[in-house]
């Protein structure tokens, strides 16, 4: 094979995992968002529980 194939394969594994990446970074946020708003919705919860 061409050693021009290589470089063009290279690029595109590498565009492929930094496209990954930046889609696993991104799922992580959404859970630290999502984990905050649980637990600010259990808190809003316990305190309409102990109001009368």
């Amino acid at each position: 094979m061409d050693e021009r194939n290589f470089m063009f394969m290279f690029y595109g594994f590498a565009a492929a995992w930094l496209i990954l990446a930046g889609y696993v970074i991104s799922l992580v946020r959404r859970e630290k968002v999502l984990k905050r708003q649980l637990e600010q919705l259990r808190r809003m919860l316990e305190h309409q529980e102990e109001t009368p």
